[in-house]
């Protein structure tokens, strides 16, 4: 018996005979051309732009789900990008080699270009380019590089690597559940198995190399373990694992129509992080009060060219008409830092420090206020609040004051109509900001704690350094002191106070936090409701004993232990960290 452990993807447990496919992209021929075969080659291309959208479209008529939509959708407009398609053009002119090649050598370049950041959601991008020059290639040579679209058995797939187009195509019917070599939970394949309902291991190392056609495989995609020709005991195992997990599904699904409410009658609001408006559903779901943090700069992230106006337009007003009338705050551009934009300049060599999120838009008004006037247009379709990151002091955030009032200014003399009442509040994430927190409390409606950066900013550790991962600590004094600063600031200005970093869906956080009196927490939709249940069960004076008697220590090891323990004590019937 052989266990490989990995990422847990999509939850669930399957069992059955494994098959192995080896990931083989269809290799490209390199055939040097004459300059009379240029219309030849270029028709080739065209003709393959048409049988690939095909392709795709025929997929996309199939009953899936809305994500799986959303993902052919950006493959398409991949294949309809003209930045793309005149490179390829280009590249058979001007170097007379055929289609094939010039679809590999420039899909090549642009994906090392995308691989080398260190943001999931551009690697990400990499595949898709990965997976549509697949589509055109595949178009070109006339045949198919696919052997899993007929089945005739249940199967679990254990592959190096996994395309989205390959997904697709497959005959899911029987595919009852997916470990592979790599991946990432953010990924597109991720994204897609959870759709399906597939129980899925990612990142699993070398399993491939180790299973055989026919081995017998069980995939744990809760726990994110593939147990290969596992003996009797195990299976029993993990029969007894599935239906504690089933059980405990079902008492959190119960939580979905409730509020957060102590056992004395103290409510916390439970907000939910989304990125795209895919994961709207989700957060609907689980019961969220509303939308705690959207993080508009993906929409700058997932094309090559800057969103319009209208574009951003028509993504605020979808997620603001889904959620109403529960609130959504929108956070407006964070780029800079980890968050790499191609085409937009931004390349230091202390990017944590240096331009980024409102320092950006500062200086890029013209960005800045096309976004300020697609949310403005988009706050009469719902309950819309927008939310500044990364604001230092007092003269950063009257800049920005200044800039949207000019902005509803012009919308005004071009009767161009928004929610006159739209609530504006701050991130406090830097430690000036938290310092200064009674200053701002007096020109905004709300405060987000973003811990992620308060806690490597106050402590002064990259969070993304390996070497000093051990330093970045949510427990730290000195960070949780900010904390309860931010929050006394915020209620003697009589505004309200959220926190929507990482820490907020940690379970071990959550009754410190709330005892600390943070009136929101928001957080991942998945984690939403393992919070929700801890919340109720307990008391509101139970969690302020607590942060009072944590806030008296002098050390995170200490304070980390006690809440541990504590947490353990009253939870370890469903807790699993």
């Amino acid at each position: 018996m052989r266990i490989f452990k990995g990422i847990a993807a999509s939850e669930g447990l399957a069992k059955g005979k494994a098959l192995v496919h080896h990931h083989a992209s269809l290799a490209a021929e390199k055939q040097h051309i004459l300059a009379d075969g240029v219309p030849g080659e270029l028709a080739k291309f065209r003709s393959a732009l048409q049988t690939a959208k095909q392709t795709l479209q025929e997929h996309d008529a199939s009953n899936i789900s809305r994500e799986s939509k959303d993902i052919l959708e950006t493959h398409l407009l991949m294949l309809e990008d003209p930045e793309y398609i005149q490179q390829i053009e280009a590249y058979i002119t001007t170097n007379l080699v055929c289609a094939q090649w010039a679809i590999d050598s420039v899909t090549s370049s642009m994906v090392a270009l995308l691989e080398q950041t260190d943001d999931d959601l551009l690697r990400e991008r990499a595949v898709d380019f990965k997976d549509v020059s697949l589509y055109l290639i595949d178009a070109i040579k006339g045949k198919g590089q696919r052997r899993m679209e007929h089945l005739s058995e249940d199967v679990i797939l254990v592959a190096d690597i996994l395309m989205p187009s390959e997904l697709f195509a497959m005959d899911k019917t029987h595919i009852l559940g997916i470990c592979l070599d790599g991946g990432g939970r953010a990924s597109h394949v991720a994204i897609l198995v959870r759709a399906f309902n597939i129980p899925t291991v990612l990142a699993a190392g070398g399993a491939s190399k180790t299973v055989n056609d026919g081995d017998e495989i069980i995939v744990d995609g809760t726990y994110g373990e593939a147990f290969i020709r596992p003996d009797h005991t195990v299976s029993q195992m993990l029969d007894e694992r599935y239906a504690l997990w089933q059980q405990h599904e079902l008492e959190l699904h119960q939580m979905a129509g409730l509020s957060t409410t102590t056992t004395d009658g103290h409510e916390i609001l439970l907000k939910t992080n989304i990125q795209t408006s895919n994961e709207v559903e989700a957060a609907k779901a689980c019961g969220a009060s509303g939308i705690g943090l959207f993080r508009s700069e993906f929409l700058y992230m997932e094309s090559l060219e800057t969103p319009s106006e209208e574009r951003q337009f028509q993504v605020y007003k979808q997620i603001i008409e889904a959620m109403a009338p529960k609130p959504v705050t929108i956070r407006t551009i964070d780029i800079g830092g980890d968050k790499v934009v191609s085409g937009l300049g931004i390349d230091e060599k202390n990017p944590i420090l240096g331009w980024r999120a409102v320092r950006f838009c500062l200086s890029r008004k013209d960005i800045f206020t096309v976004q300020l006037r697609a949310l403005l247009r988009a706050s009469v379709y719902g309950k819309l609040q927008i939310m500044f990151p990364m604001i230092s002091g007092v003269e950063e955030l009257n800049a920005v004051l200044h800039l949207l009032e000019h902005v509803k200014g012009e919308c005004r003399s071009e009767h161009i109509p928004f929610d006159p009442d739209i609530k504006v509040g701050t991130m406090i994430e830097v430690p000036s900001a938290a310092l200064c927190a009674d200053i701002l409390a007096k020109k905004v409606d709300f405060f987000s704690i973003g811990t992620n950066d308060l806690i490597q900013y106050t402590i002064a550790v990259d969070r993304g350094n390996e070497k000093i991962a051990y330093l970045y600590q949510p427990f730290h004094p000195g960070v949780l002191r900010s904390i309860r600063m931010i929050i006394e600031m915020a209620h003697q200005n009589n505004i309200p106070v959220s926190l929507c970093g990482e820490m907020a869906s940690d379970p071990f956080c959550s009754v410190l936090l709330a005892g600390m009196g943070l009136d929101e927490l928001s957080m991942g939709s998945q984690s939403l409701l393992q919070v929700r249940k801890i919340l109720r069960s307990v008391s509101y004076e139970e969690a302020k004993k607590l942060a009072e008697h944590v806030l008296s220590m002098d050390s995170y090891l200490t304070i980390t232990t006690y809440i541990r323990e504590w947490m353990h004590d009253r939870f370890d019937h469903f807790t699993t960290i």
